[in-house]
């Protein structure tokens, strides 16, 4: 049996030999890459990443110089337009300043010459919204210098063109009760006027506060007092 056996040297393997073996269900693929290629791919993505701010910030400069020049051209206001204004601010200014004296002589009780300047903001700045308050003043001062059909009508007027005014109401109220003997129509004016503020009841806030006239704080007295 031994001289029938046969030689299995050659079946072993040799150390000194690599061993390859292939697998023939999956292939084996080598993908070579070029190393040039992603930084040639990186160095042009940084030169465009620095060149942004730079593009950016010359258009913010170009846009602001652009929005700047246009600013300085464009003006939507015409000189006609501007002197306009200058007007009507210089004679709101006037007819402010007028309204101011003629408060002020009511408080220091010189009738006379608050009635001298309510009329002229009235006659010359009956445009303005203000020359209602100035006509509840010449109706106060009116009232006091004896002109009481005059002040009535006036009161009775800017009651309706100032409705919700309290102090034209509790004025009204207290004239006609005591000129007009119309005590209804004297009641419902007061109702308003203490309901819009109830201070006009006190004749010491009418008197001392709003500088209401001697006369018209009497006949006041009198309504209050249904005497």
């Amino acid at each position: 049996m031994g001289a029938c056996s046969p030689p299995i040297s050659h079946l072993l393997p040799n150390p000194n030999k690599t061993l390859i073996t292939v697998n023939k269900k999956k292939p084996l693929f080598i993908i070579v890459s070029s190393s040039s290629k992603p930084q040639l791919t990186i160095q042009r993505r940084q030169l465009l990443l620095l060149s942004l701010p730079i593009s950016i910030t010359t258009i913010q400069l170009s846009c602001c110089s652009g929005s700047a020049v246009a600013a300085s051209i464009f003006d939507p206001v015409t000189d006609a337009e501007r002197a306009a204004s200058s007007e009507v601010s210089r004679r709101v200014a006037e007819a402010v300043e007028l309204l101011e004296k003629g408060r002020e002589f009511q408080a220091q009780g010189d009738y006379v010459q608050a009635l001298k300047y309510f009329t002229q903001v009235v006659r010359e700045y009956k445009d303005f919204a203000l020359s209602e308050y100035a006509r509840v003043g010449r109706a106060l001062a009116l009232y006091e210098v004896g002109d009481k059909n005059e002040a009535i009508a006036e009161m009775e007027d800017v009651s309706i063109s100032l409705k919700g005014s309290p102090e034209v109401h509790a004025a009204l109220a207290a004239a006609l009760y005591s000129d007009k003997h119309a005590p209804v129509l004297a009641e419902n004016q007061c109702t308003i006027a203490t309901l819009l503020d109830p201070k006009y009841t006190d004749l010491g806030y009418v008197k001392d506060t709003k500088h209401w006239p001697p006369s018209l704080v009497q006949s006041l007295q009198d309504f209050i007092t249904l005497s």
